[in-house]
């Protein structure tokens, strides 16, 4: 057989690099694993004492060097960008679909149906919905087509449907229908969380939420912005506290709502 004589250098780096797992003998294996454990760490303790002098040394200029990149810092600049004030964008808005309900001279009507046969578990969302948006109408869907039910809601006066979709009893789609000509939205659901899951999650009452749009700055992302908020109209109810909130990011729309509660003047919490 063939004998494999392994000696520890006395160089850190040596050992550092050593390929400890080919060392044949168990005992010697596991001595020199725990030397060249202690020794990293020793090294990466003395690594980030000298960046912090460094870091010390450089100030601000350092920061700026070991800034994290991410997908949002680093991204491109997009061209459709909506500088505030922007007299062309505001225009449109004067005379857009839902400038109406957002100058408060007209009320949202909102209806919620499911796809066909609906589950328990979508009955369990469309009653969250239903909470969300206060005066919204669940309207049976039955073995009625879509055309069929936006031809009858509007003649009502209806302003929006919304129509949940699930897939072999999971929520997968919500698709929003602004009435009577569009535009339509069609949203993707993931990550849905209902309020019997939530620890001490209250019952919401009914009245209008404040609605807060994070992060819809471009052109189109106003205008989506804008047809969520046509859901809620114009005038929230601020003594019921109710918070709907809408967070854009990677293409990504984040829901939360809350309600808060002032046990300080000036330090809210939610509740």
């Amino acid at each position: 057989g063939v004998i494999r004589v392994v000696m520890a250098s006395s160089n850190p780096s040596s050992l550092v690099k050593m390929r400890v797992s080919e060392i044949p003998n168990k005992i010697k294996r596991s001595e020199l694993y725990a030397k060249q454990k202690k020794l990293k760490a020793k090294m990466k303790k003395q690594k980030r004492k000298r960046s912090k002098i460094e870091a010390e040394a450089l100030g601000e200029e350092s920061k700026k060097k070991k800034m994290v990149k991410t997908q949002d810092n680093t991204k491109e600049k997009d061209e459709t960008l909506v500088i505030e004030g922007d007299e062309e964008v505001k225009g449109e808005e004067e005379m857009d679909e839902f400038s109406e309900i957002l100058s408060g001279k007209k009320s949202p009507r909102v209806i919620v149906t499911s796809s066909y046969k609906p589950s328990k578990i979508m009955y369990e969302f469309i009653v969250e919905v239903l909470r969300v948006i206060p005066g919204s109408v669940y309207y049976k869907r039955k073995n009625f087509e879509i055309k069929k039910i936006v031809t009858e809601i509007t003649e009502k006066g209806f302003t929006d449907l919304i129509i949940v979709n699930e897939d072999s009893k999971n929520l997968n789609a919500l698709t929003h229908i602004h009435l009577p000509y569009g535009p339509t939205a069609y949203y993707k659901l993931t990550s849905v969380k209902l309020s019997k899951d939530i620890p001490h999650c209250g019952q919401p009452i009914n009245v209008r939420p404040e609605v807060i749009l994070n992060q819809f700055s471009t052109r189109l992302g106003q205008r989506v912005g804008r047809m969520l908020s046509a859901l809620f109209g114009s005038k929230p109810d601020f003594r019921g506290r109710r918070v709907a909130t809408f967070h854009n990011q990677r293409d990504f729309i984040f829901f939360r709502h809350h309600r808060y509660i002032f046990d300080d003047p000036d330090h809210p919490r939610l509740q």
